[in-house]
């Protein structure tokens, strides 16, 4: 085995792990098919074994790729970690910062926040990763993080901001065919939109059916997906009261049924807190939050 590894070689071996195909892989790092073969050609005679076979459904990776998969993955994180660190003069709120939230709080929620960040620093650029499953802030996969639960790691640093209150919510077209709903048993007379598989999700439209049968005219995990289908008519779903208040087709029914809130939480790493470029990410987000869930 060369002790010489190129670090380029092993973008394209993860890229093909988390991909599936060389295609595929080249597309995501704007490269030709046969330059990354060539990679991975390159990386297998380095290590002096084999790290891909072809099968009828693409390549498929070997225990040896299988278990080289993880470091590479944490050496890649480390690698963007360090670039977005370069990014910027340290004593200025300028460069590159990572931000780890929700389908729905990237969708209908960050956006506004993110123009009055623009106004106060035009010099910082903010990565989206949009995902319901939580990013490791421990290794710097990102530098901030917007949760609905507090983390239990010591070496994290997180604010508490205020709950956001959920209600129900139906397109005014929805409610002049259907009429609106004025207690729990009217329920069974309207279309839901609901949640498919996710346990809190299906724990919540239990509560708000009780022992009143719901017809479900559609179920999806996706939050910004049945805001979208209570704005199209097809139902009555669940929303955060602020982002649906801000749709004027959609009505408020049924306000007096308690539902769950969401405790929210703006994290990041101890050892970042106090750089400028996530300073300002993190103050201006604890900032939107704040009046975010007082709404």
């Amino acid at each position: 085995m060369s002790k010489n590894v190129d670090w380029d070689d092993q973008r394209a071996f993860l890229a093909v792990m988390e991909t599936g195909s060389l295609s595929a892989a080249a597309r995501r790092m704007g490269l030709s098919q046969p330059t990354v073969r060539a990679r991975i050609k390159g990386l297998e005679a380095a290590l002096g074994t084999t790290l891909f076979t072809r099968s009828v459904h693409g390549l498929v990776p070997t225990p040896t790729a299988e278990a080289m998969a993880a470091p590479a993955r944490a050496m890649a994180h480390a690698s963007e970690a360090m670039m977005r660190a370069a990014s910027a003069d340290s004593a200025i709120a300028a460069g590159r910062v990572r931000l780890s939230v929700s389908e729905f709080v990237g969708i209908e929620v960050l956006p506004p926040m993110l123009r009055s960040l623009r106004d106060k620093h035009p010099q910082l650029t903010v990565e989206f990763e949009l995902s319901n499953s939580r990013a490791d802030l421990l290794d710097q996969q990102v530098d901030v993080a917007v949760r609905m639960h507090p983390p239990e790691q010591s070496a994290l640093v997180a604010k508490k901001v205020p709950l956001i209150r959920l209600g129900l919510f139906a397109h005014r077209d929805y409610l002049a065919v259907y009429g609106r709903p004025t207690t729990k048993a009217d329920i069974r007379d309207h279309l839901f939109i609901g949640p498919d598989r996710n346990r809190g999700d299906l724990a919540v439209a239990a509560q708000i059916a009780g022992s009143v049968p719901v017809s479900w005219i559609a179920r999806t995990d996706s939050h910004p997906a049945q805001l979208a289908l209570a704005r199209a008519g097809l139902g009555i779903a669940v929303a955060q009261i602020p982002a649906a208040a801000r749709y004027p087709e959609l009505e408020r029914v049924l306000p007096d049924e308690e539902l769950p809130q969401l405790p929210t939480w703006i994290v990041t790493h101890e050892n970042l807190r106090r750089l400028p470029r996530v300073a300002a990410l993190f103050d201006h987000l604890v900032e939107g939050f704040e009046s975010y869930g007082r709404r």
